[in-house]
């Protein structure tokens, strides 16, 4: 494996603001980034169609599985547009039962501090230059969406989504922002399918009721196209789904979780759609883990249990992870552990084979 060496070395303290001192920094507008890097006529529509047949899927009207398979977070340009590389034929060949979307994570959660991912710090050297950052994830999400591949990402800062909404085709909206109100007014605005996780305890009821939000329209605090405050309205999304990630008391992907959720769901007037997250604590932060997973999935769909749409894996182009150090190890994840490549296309090549006998 090639390594990547990133620099080590933080901003300097004396550029840091002092105790009760806030220093902005200009970025480019959202308009400004999306007129550097633009969209051809041609991808629009492709993603236009990208975004079709998710919403086909969530609708019952496609009776194929998604999954949305990656890195858990991109630090690395090259090798995520590599993973794009082999992702995209593997799309070609099992396309008929399984629609594939990648994963191009590019802001990470960090529940007390810790790299932020591609948009924040680039160059993982802790001089977060969000303009490259920015510029870098649009370009590459670019890149892999010529692929013929749809894009996904989480939207955690609601200001970075401008970015690169154009080119998503599926949000994730995690389970420490699914319960935030200004998340739930982002999701109402999208165009693209949005999945919420349940709660970190577990619960699929914050999921639920952001679902009930997010589908109406809403008017809230903003910027517009060219970065000043402003008024948004939206108009709802109705293409939403509960991505079940497990909780503190466990996984929640077994029979009896899946028939409560989709219970839950029902009562709610919602559309009894669900995804799996493989990882997290499903797989009881085991990445091997992810393949039983998606098994058992796999064995209640071929039992009838129409309700589980989707799965999530998190994948790379090699197993495990990797503390952020010197060097770094080419296709290795920085953030949680994934599955490797090899495996994940063994996984997928079998799981659409499994699908593909039932339909005999």
């Amino acid at each position: 494996m090639n390594a990547v060496t990133p620099a080590l070395t933080s901003a300097a303290d004396s550029s840091a603001p002092a105790a009760g001192e806030r220093r902005t920094l200009s970025l480019p507008t959202a308009r400004e980034l999306r007129e550097q890097l633009p969209l051809s006529a041609a991808l629009q529509q492709t993603i236009a169609q990208q975004r079709e047949a998710i919403r086909a899927i969530l609708a019952g009207e496609d009776d194929r599985l998604l999954v949305v398979t990656g890195p858990c977070s991109i630090h690395d340009t090259r090798a995520a547009l590599e993973y794009a590389e082999r992702l995209a034929p593997l799309q070609a060949e099992l396309g008929d039962r399984l629609l594939l979307v990648m994963r191009v994570y590019v802001e990470k959660p960090r529940t007390t501090v810790g790299w932020k991912g591609l948009a924040y710090d680039p160059y993982l050297d802790g001089s977060d230059d969000m303009a490259a950052g920015l510029a870098m994830a649009r370009r590459l999400m670019r890149d892999i969406a010529e692929l013929g591949l749809p894009v996904a990402t989480e939207v955690l800062q609601p200001m970075a989504a401008a970015y690169f909404e154009d080119l998503l085709s599926w949000v994730a909206i995690g389970a420490r922002t699914t319960e935030s109100q200004i998340h739930r007014e982002l999701a109402s605005g999208l165009g693209a399918a949005v999945g919420f996780k349940n709660g970190t305890q577990g619960n699929v009821d914050v999921a639920i009721a952001a679902m009930q939000s997010a589908a109406h329209g809403h008017r809230h605090f903003g910027v517009d196209e060219h970065g000043a405050p402003a008024m948004v309205e939206t108009a709802g999304n109705p293409h939403t789904h509960l991505v079940l990630r497990g909780g503190h008391q466990g996984p929640n992907h077994d029979i009896a979780s899946v028939a409560a959720s989709r219970r839950a769901l029902e009562q709610a007037g919602l559309a009894p759609r669900l995804m799996v997250d493989c990882s997290h604590a499903n797989s009881r932060k085991d990445h091997r883990r992810q393949v039983e997973v998606l098994e058992t999935v796999l064995d209640q769909r071929l039992d009838g249990e129409r309700s589980l749409m989707g799965v999530m894996l998190e994948s790379h182009l090699f197993e495990g992870k990797q503390p952020l150090g010197e060097p770094l190890r080419y296709g290795v994840s920085v953030t949680d552990a994934c599955l490797g490549w090899e495996t994940t296309a063994r996984l997928l090549t079998r799981a659409a084979a499994r699908l593909r006998q039932a339909m005999t």
